[in-house]
């Protein structure tokens, strides 16, 4: 998993409520098993025409969102069913991060896991992002973790919350199963002094 510290890009806003995550990769792309091709299914029912075709008035499809880094998201961001491929296909399209009021729980506890950085924000920081996108598409936006703040091109700074572990594993770029890993040292350190103690108390 790729670390996470300080980083800069542009962003996309698609400040639409409630954006389930059926509409973030539709239940037929679910048959991968890994996140290889899940980008090009990303919003595939707004995205696509019936004919396979690009629709041009999608924001993701407009020209100024390539390489974007960053999607400003509707309130209640990621409802619905839980699919880990919902991350999967925000980060296979090149996001790193979604802003939003609120995020649905199971959603963000699957970004989390997965290295994409879920980033609430209150309403009028919201709405002055989605204003600024739609003015200028090309403003970057700052998001530096290890402060937990979102940086504007004005100075101003704006802070969010994240879970300590959650935290920790993303700025240190390891999974929960890697952080298990990593304390293989210690846990058996502590299986073996507490097995001595069980020992001692049998005995005695």
């Amino acid at each position: 998993m790729e670390p996470i510290t300080t980083f800069s890009g542009t962003c996309v806003a698609l400040p639409i409520e409630n954006i389930d995550t059926d509409q973030i990769i539709p239940a037929r792309f679910l048959k991968a098993t890994d996140k290889q091709g899940m980008g090009d299914n990303l919003f595939a029912d707004w995205r696509y025409a019936a004919n396979g075709q690009p629709n041009p008035d999608f924001p993701l499809n407009r020209p100024e969102a390539k390489g974007a880094q960053i999607l400003v998201g509707g309130h209640n961001f990621g409802c619905g069913s839980s699919r880990e491929h919902a991350p999967w296909a925000l980060q296979g399209f090149g996001f790193r991060a979604v802003i939003s009021t609120y995020f649905a729980d199971i959603f963000r506890n699957n970004a989390l896991k997965v290295g994409l950085l879920p980033i609430m924000v209150d309403p009028e920081t919201h709405y002055q992002l989605v204003s600024m996108v739609e003015e200028d598409p090309t403003t970057p936006v700052t998001i530096d973790l290890e402060a937990q703040q979102v940086r504007l091109p004005d100075g101003q700074a704006i802070s969010f919350p994240i879970d300590p572990f959650a935290k920790y594993c993303l700025v240190n770029g390891v999974d929960q199963l890697g952080f298990l890993q990593s304390q293989e040292a210690e846990i058996a350190a502590f299986e073996q002094q507490y097995g001595a103690r069980i020992n001692t108390g049998a005995r005695g």
